[in-house]
């Protein structure tokens, strides 16, 4: 049994809690909104993120961070725009043997770091893990049988990670391609955006297909560019959580291109969907790293005009089909 304490109550972190607990371990699960306590301490549910879903007392609930002196293993399972802060919020406050797992998926793009850099500038000694790979939190929540991948540079902190919240129905794999792991989940989001926007116009099967495999191409070619492995792109954290994404209504990301393709403002959309579309910000700084590390990606600019600078979602499509003829 392991002390863990899980550091945001959205939806994937109270399902992460949750699967750490059934797994046997002591589990706490922190939010700095005392609105959100309240809420989670008297409906033991989370009903805007996971309807249904009840949160098991034996975990605890709280606004005050000092749990994570004791914990075993802490969880970043915030959005990406607040994990710079959170990282500097339990600064010196992790035990020497404790292990960082960063559930949170997305770029700096100002400064060109991936999630775990971020976290690393704060932390600098921590021992960290990347956990990503095909995973709705509803589905996670509800104990249906999902596989991930838990990436560190240290293949035994990995392994650790693998050891305490696997479970019959969570499967954790290893990896040491931390940066592959990271780009596949950070830029997926972006092209389940256009895979929602896709579905908006009221194209179907042929195009999605078409996209998802030349996105693959760029999240690829991206990733190889800033250290990843080409394999990564071919296993859970590259294909298999690309697939998810961008076929499920439990995409936020979907749901928000849906809107977009069907004729809303990235604005509208933003307002209508009321969580965090990480895709939204990914597609900026995926656009950025693009430029910065000299890699074509026609998919994701096109994302990008489209949601910056207000270009038709046809008109996009249209100058993605029209580019010059090219080997595959």
């Amino acid at each position: 049994m392991a002390a863990i304490t899980v550091l945001g109550a959205g939806g994937w972190g109270i399902a992460f809690g949750i699967m750490c607990d059934r797994s046997g371990n002591n589990v706490t699960l922190w939010t700095p909104f005392d609105n959100e306590r309240e809420l989670l301490l008297r409906e033991r549910e989370h009903t805007a993120l996971l309807e249904g879903v009840k949160i098991p007392e034996t975990i605890k609930i709280t606004s005050d961070l000092s749990p994570v002196s004791g914990s075993d293993i802490v969880v970043i399972a915030v959005p990406s725009s607040a994990v710079n802060e959170t990282a500097c919020r339990i600064k010196g406050m992790l035990n020497e043997n404790a292990v960082v797992i960063c559930l949170s998926k997305g770029l700096d793009g100002d400064r060109f770091m991936l999630m775990h850099e971020v976290i690393k500038e704060q932390l600098p000694d921590c021992k960290l893990c990347v956990v990503s790979g095909p995973s709705h939190a509803e589905e996670v929540a509800r104990d249906m049988p999902t596989a991930v991948v838990a990436a560190s540079d240290d293949e035994e902190v990995a392994k650790y990670v693998q050891q305490q919240v696997s479970s019959d129905t969570f499967r954790i794999y290893t990896s040491t391609d931390v940066v592959g792991v990271e780009t596949a989940g950070a830029i997926k989001n972006v092209v389940a955006l256009c895979a929602g926007v896709l579905d908006g116009m009221g194209y179907e099967d042929n195009t999605k297909a078409a996209l998802m495999t030349r996105g693959m191409k760029e999240i690829s070619d991206l990733g190889v560019a800033m250290g990843g492995r080409k394999t990564t792109f071919l296993g859970l954290a590259g294909f298999g959580d690309l697939i998810v994404t961008c076929t499920s209504m439990h995409s936020r990301n979907r749901r928000a291109g849906i809107l977009i393709g069907k004729g809303c403002s990235a604005e509208e959309t933003l307002k209508k969907i009321g969580m965090t579309v990480e895709g939204y910000a990914t597609t900026k700084a995926a656009y950025n790293f693009a430029h910065e590390k000299n890699v074509e990606m026609p998919i994701v600019t096109e994302m990008y005009r489209v949601l910056y600078e207000g270009k038709d979602p046809r008109d996009a499509l249209a100058d993605l089909l029209n580019r010059p003829m090219k080997p595959e």
